[in-house]
């Protein structure tokens, strides 16, 4: 476990985190940091704690927003995954289609050239 010193509305503190997360730990901080930074210029000296659990609120809303759109975007990704099967099995049956089709009307070619070799020519 290492251990970490940061600083938020002034203060530092203290905190432990796994080994080789501490950097992830610093930018947290200092992201809770600065939005009471904002907060504190958007209405002034409202008390630390206030700033504080309005930040908490703030972060924990945009948090809500982002998992909100990430299950967003992975039900249109699996939209998109059925979709994009069945164009694949729409695919494939076209092929097997125009390959018969094609290959019907190679056998029809065959018939009727034999047919033509057969008849003497005049």
């Amino acid at each position: 476990m290492s251990q970490v010193n940061v600083t938020i509305a002034g203060r530092t503190f203290r905190m432990a985190c796994g080994d080789g997360e501490e950097a992830h730990l610093e930018g947290l901080a200092t992201q809770v940091d600065q939005k009471i930074a904002e907060l504190r210029q958007s209405f002034g000296e409202i008390g630390d704690q206030r700033l504080t659990v309005m930040a908490a609120i703030m972060i924990a809303d945009d948090l809500a927003e982002s998992r909100r759109r990430i299950a967003a975007l992975e039900a249109s990704l699996t939209e998109l995954r059925e979709a994009s099967m069945n164009a694949e099995d729409i695919s494939s049956g076209w092929i097997a289609a125009v390959a018969e089709t094609l290959d019907r009307t190679a056998a029809r070619i065959e018939d009727v050239a034999q047919g033509l070799g057969g008849v003497s020519r005049g």
